[in-house]
């Protein structure tokens, strides 16, 4: 390994031992064994209600199957009518909180049109006479009304949403605020010889945020009703949410900045009872470390409640809201999470939804672990007994898609050492039939080896940590085998895969010797809120003490794991996370890889870092930053990263470098031109490969 200096960056490495580049090579065939997985799993294409086309390899080729639901049958087709049929799939409709946004929307009645004008909100009546009740002094053009005169280009009207009675338009008044630029350097443009800057916006964390208000119009009167918005400044953001059905009243929701405060507010419009324009809370959330927004849902039943996610006992659960009274009603009681709702039926009176961790024993009993608790299962909520019916029972991971009318579903189910199989199931928990079960027998021909999922206990002695052992083809347990972790440690989610895969990225890794270990350590989500939390101003822990304890257990069960030389890498949060193993837990990790890292929190975008590091911006941004850290390292260190990196802000890495040539620290760099934040192309997977196979086989 040689020394980045001042002067000179090295964009290629020393050169690789012949032995490494010949060994390598004979893996390119490698891949191919994703092509032995036959009669796999079913991707279905519903061309109606109760009809749907696959296509699936067998060991002839691909084979493709109509299925009609209605008397279950499965028939094969030509590849010509797999096409035809394809081509009969409707459009994916959009998410339910997609929202297009014109400057113009008709009352329901059709009698009004409200649009904006010179960042005002106006109303055109399109039908009738000319309206007698326009209050004295309002500017009149024809049929057209000013409905506010407030709006400037620096704080402007964006948004119009009828009442359902055509009688008021609520509207959001957006300041206007210029955001940070960052500029990016191409040093070398396919298109010609100069280099090419461009800038992108990029706001990051204690930067300046536009702030919103919501407002609302009495269309016949012409009046701009008062609301109290005091409450709801210092925003990380305000949005409208949905007018009540009766008219009375309608909806937004406050974030407010640093992620500890999310309310569900209710204005009301009513006249009548002279309280038009006061707010009060339908639901709140608040909390000491962070409320996980992107979590969050809300769905406006008829009857006026609303069905909310809150994570207010530790875990993540459906409730419903009396829309009048605000009142809360827990509805999936447990230790384990909802976590994606597919179906609100109220004429049947159900909900579809994911989740997990319902049939894993409790984790803070210290009992042995059940199921996989990250494995996710389709089940059916009824609203009026709140009865629970799994409509996937089987002990994995189920993938669902359902037909046009959630009626219908294929269900795959696998894990990681099971091999998939794909049924046909209705909602009302009924297999209806078995599609396809996955034959592995060539691929395990091949030498390939099942992948392990191991579980052992985390830092505080009682919660289950659960992550996987990937072990190379041929694997010969009188050997001893080193141990790469591959790390991805973000908060937003889990990232273990729980599903069966032939082939991973890494899986040429393995072939040269490693044992490759993934796992979810605390600091990650889709356990308990507790379980996330760990991550709160604490990005540097990366969930490592939980860790190390489960790969030491794994290596006190297995002698042929190697761990007095491990290695660690990443992509993006996961390159944060190698380098600080390298900075922070240099007793245990000894070689990383960090590719494309955020390695400050104040230099990357602000929605991601100030959701788990908190604002205002205090002394926890250094103490986890791997730049003021960077005098700490440890081991042998590969930096990578793209030059147009439109993701994570590329001089996050080049202030580590610096940082680095400053503390007088021997590391590696490889800064691609041309390159954004995707480096999974095979020129740096050998690159990366390769400096493991030299950093701890070589070493040897």
């Amino acid at each position: 390994m040689h020394l980045l200096s001042a002067l000179f960056i090295s964009l290629a490495l020393t050169s690789s031992p012949d032995g490494f580049r010949e060994t390598y090579a004979e893996l390119d065939s490698l891949p191919n064994i994703r092509n032995l997985v036959y009669d796999g799993a079913v991707t279905p294409n519903w061309t109606g209600a109760e009809e749907f086309v696959y296509e699936t390899r067998e060991a002839d080729g691909l084979h493709y199957f109509l299925v009609n639901a209605s008397d279950r049958t499965k028939t094969e087709i030509t590849s010509a009518e797999y096409e035809e049929y394809l081509s009969k799939v409707p459009e994916r409709e959009r998410n339910r909180w997609w929202r297009d946004l014109p400057d113009s929307v008709t009352s329901p009645d059709g009698r009004y049109v409200a649009f904006l004008r010179d960042n005002n909100v106006w109303v055109k009546e399109l039908s009738g006479e000319e309206s007698s009740s326009v209050p004295s002094g309002a500017p009149v053009r024809g049929s057209e009304r000013q409905l506010s005169f407030d709006g400037t280009e620096q704080n402007y009207y964006a948004e119009l949403y009828w009442s359902p009675d055509s009688r008021k338009v609520a509207s959001v008044q957006r300041e206007y605020v210029k955001e940070r630029q960052i500029p990016l350097r191409e040093s070398a443009p396919e298109d010609q010889i100069q280099p090419k800057l461009r800038w992108l916006d990029y706001a990051k964390p204690g930067d300046l945020l536009p702030q919103a208000v919501p407002a609302l119009f009495d269309v016949t009167s012409g009046e701009k009703v008062a609301i109290d918005t005091a409450p709801y400044a210092n925003q990380y953001y305000l949005s409208f949410g949905q007018w009540s059905g009766d008219s009375r009243y309608f909806t937004f929701e406050y974030n407010q900045r640093g992620h500890q405060l999310y309310q569900l507010v209710a204005v009301d419009a009513c006249n009548a009872e002279k309280s038009a324009g006061s707010c009060r809370n339908l639901a709140e959330e608040k909390t000491n470390t962070f409320v996980y927004y992107n979590d969050l849902y809300r769905y406006y039943m008829d009857c006026g409640d609303i069905l909310w996610i809150s994570e207010r006992d530790d875990w993540r659960h459906l409730y419903r809201i009396d829309g009048e009274t605000g009142e809360m009603t827990l509805l999936t009681p447990g230790a384990w999470n909802v976590r994606e709702v597919y179906d609100v039926n109220e004429e049947k009176g159900y909900v579809l939804f994911a989740a997990n961790g319902m049939n894993a024993i409790d984790e803070k009993g210290g009992k042995p672990a059940g199921e996989d608790p990250y494995n996710k299962h389709l089940l059916r909520l009824d609203l009026g007994s709140l009865e629970i019916t799994d409509l996937t029972p089987e002990a994995a991971n189920h993938i669902v898609t359902f037909n046009q009318d959630r009626t219908l579903f294929t269900d795959v189910y696998s894990k990681p050492d099971m091999a998939p199989v794909s049924l046909l199931r209705d909602v009302e928990g009924n297999t209806l039939m078995e599609l396809q079960k996955a034959d592995i027998s060539a691929l395990l021909a091949t030498g390939w080896t099942m992948p392990e999922v191991f579980v052992a206990k985390g830092r505080d002695g009682k919660t289950d940590i659960w992550g996987t052992i990937f072990r190379p083809s041929n694997f010969n347990p009188k050997k001893k085998y080193p141990v790469v972790e591959y790390i991805y440690a973000g908060p937003h989610d889990s990232f273990v895969l729980k599903d069966f895969y032939a082939y991973t990225r890494f899986h040429k890794l393995m072939e040269l010797g490693f044992i490759v270990v993934t796992i979810d350590g605390m600091g990650t989500d889709n356990r308990s809120k507790s379980f996330q939390d760990v991550c709160w101003r604490n990005l540097k822990d990366s969930g490592y003490p939980d860790r190390i304890l489960w790969m030491q257990a794994a290596a006190r069960k297995y002698k042929h794991m190697d761990i007095s030389n491990v290695g660690v890498y990443g992509y993006s949060a996961g390159g944060q996370s190698t380098l600080a193993a390298l900075l922070f837990y240099p007793e245990f990790y000894k070689v990383g890889v960090a590719l494309c890292g955020c390695h400050d929190n104040r230099m990357d975008k602000i929605w991601w870092n100030e959701q788990w590091m908190g604002y205002p911006i205090g002394p926890w941004y250094s103490e986890n930053s791997n730049v003021d850290n960077a005098h700490l390292l440890q081991g042998k260190l590969l930096l990578i990263n793209g030059e147009i990196d439109d993701n994570v802000d590329p001089a996050s890495t080049l202030q580590v470098v610096r940082a680095l040539i400053k503390a007088d620290k021997d590391f590696e760099q490889f800064y691609l031109p041309g390159y954004t934040h995707n480096l999974g192309d095979d020129y740096v997977t050998r690159k990366v490969f390769e400096f493991f196979y030299e950093n701890i086989i070589d070493a040897k």
